[in-house]
């Protein structure tokens, strides 16, 4: 058959209006400075992509167990560790990815604590601590060995996401179905002292000096402030869709709160608990956030959008987009280049 030229043309015009466009929204060539490696998980594909931050590639897209949530990234850059939620059946694995060799180091298997969800490091980077929704308690494992260290009840029905101060001896965490949050001594072994929040509390985030919990609760749309000597809750914010986040900057001046109903990020000064900007996401789900290495950018998954949006911390501005895949929801970065 014949091709008509004005069609080949025609085509040829569009791949010239087109393709640049394309390129420019996954690269981020407006900001070089911004490098490292970004972790991605894909919970609606079961994976976890590892992106070159410089160029906007995806390096490698490694398989994990169903429903992968969270993960988290050593200092050094040489691993990180995906929560294997589940789907219909509750998962009870983690996924240890070897970041600069792009492969699966090992699955480690959790036995009876099941539903893995929050996850951070503990300090030397050895050993993570981890919620586990169905089993109530938050497990301490370590990271070369698969081995539970420690297993640290909750007591809190459905103990969601953790969060540990600078100190970590501490660890709270968010429970959904009990209204509160948990505050548990690691060195006991036990919690000791439960904080009564409004109702479906997901997002819980702690200050670096451990002074102040921040807590959003779904059902209400506000976040809350506990503070940790007096015990005292009050209201900080309000308006939200679903606070699907707290995640404060290593200084503990700010504090970002991703509003995933919203379609929104509010970037928050924790000491006036004003809003320094609103940064908005149209029909984008925005979910899982975090600061780069440096604390200078800041990336949040767009779930609905299968990628990443990178925003300057200090103005605000969205300034370029990386590929993810399907449905991506917790996000690790580090200055680490993987080659």
């Amino acid at each position: 058959m014949q091709r008509n030229p004005v069609t080949g043309l025609f085509r040829q015009f569009l791949a010239a209006l087109v393709l640049p466009a394309v390129t420019a929204s996954l690269g981020l060539a407006q900001a070089p400075e911004v490098g490292g490696t970004l972790i991605v998980v894909n919970k609606g594909a079961a994976s976890a992509s590892i992106v070159d931050v410089s160029t906007g590639q995806i390096l490698k897209t490694l398989p994990t167990n169903e429903g992968p949530h969270e993960v988290v990234v050593s200092k050094d850059g040489s691993v990180a560790v995906v929560t294997d939620y589940g789907a219909r059946s509750g998962g009870n694995t983690l996924t240890v990815i070897d970041v600069p060799g792009l492969a699966v180091a090992r699955t480690v298997d959790l036995g009876e604590h099941r539903r893995p969800h929050g996850i951070d490091f503990m300090p030397g980077d050895e050993v993570v601590a981890v919620t586990t929704e169905q089993s109530r308690h938050v497990v301490l494992v370590n990271v070369e060995t698969g081995e539970i260290v420690s297993e640290l009840p909750t007591e809190g029905d459905v103990s969601h996401m953790l969060a540990i101060p600078g100190s970590a001896d501490l660890i709270y965490t968010s429970d959904i179905r009990d209204a509160t949050v948990t505050e548990i001594e690691v060195a006991r072994g036990a919690s000791i002292r439960k904080f009564k929040v409004p109702v479906t509390p997901e997002a819980v985030g702690v200050t670096p000096d451990g002074s102040e919990v921040w807590v959003g609760s779904n059902d209400l749309g506000v976040v809350s402030v506990v503070d940790t000597e007096s015990g005292e809750v009050t209201q900080a914010l309000e308006g939200f869709g679903w606070p699907y986040r707290v995640v404060f900057s290593e200084d503990g001046e700010t504090v970002l709160l991703p509003d995933l109903r919203g379609n929104e990020l509010r970037i928050v000064d924790v000491e006036s608990r004003s809003e320094k900007t609103r940064v908005s996401f149209p029909d984008a789900g925005p979910q899982s956030v975090v600061f780069s290495a440096d604390g200078k950018y800041v990336f949040q998954t767009l779930s609905l959008e299968d990628r990443v949006a990178v925003i300057e911390l200090e103005s605000g501005s969205v300034i370029g987009y990386l590929p993810a895949g399907y449905r991506p929801d917790g996000l690790a970065h580090t200055a680490r280049v993987v080659e």
